[in-house]
């Protein structure tokens, strides 16, 4: 199976399974400070299950830094981007790839069933595809190296 025909589902195990969120009506401010606690880029906007947005440092950079608002006077539902795009697990590493770079994002958040599961970065996804292509590369240098025998 090619790297790009696995479903996201065989990424996500490979992950820790914990996906943050913030309330649409928390400051940027806590949002900004939970995403360097937990050292990640991006978190979900998230009330009663539901998926309402995501803010990522990129938000907080071009919405509030560059427009010189106050991170603690603004509410990180002020500046979420809104809808989601998301996925489902059984969205392939190309197809998550190809919305990735089409719609110029970070991150993708799969949702099943619609709860949210899980949160893809392209970092997972670049990662995934260069471990499979160095255990293809393994393979094929240790089939090469039995041949020659």
């Amino acid at each position: 199976m090619s790297e790009l025909t696995t479903p996201i589902s065989a990424v996500m195990k490979r992950k820790t399974g914990e996906v943050w969120s913030v309330p649409p009506d928390a400051s940027v401010y806590r949002a900004i400070e939970m995403m360097a606690e937990k050292q990640v880029g991006a978190l979900l906007v998230i009330v009663q299950g539901e998926l309402l947005g995501i803010i990522s440092e990129r938000d907080y950079a071009r919405k509030v830094i560059l427009k010189g608002r106050s991170s603690k006077e603004t509410a990180v539902s002020e500046i979420m981007s809104s809808p989601v795009i998301f996925v489902s697990a059984q969205h392939t590493v190309g197809d998550c790839m190809r919305i990735i770079t089409e719609n110029r994002i970070r991150h993708l958040p799969v949702v099943q069933n619609g709860a949210v599961v899980g949160l893809i970065s392209i970092g997972d996804l670049v990662n995934w595809i260069v471990t499979e292509q160095q255990e293809t590369i393994r393979h094929l240098e240790a089939y090469i190296s039995g041949m020659a025998t």
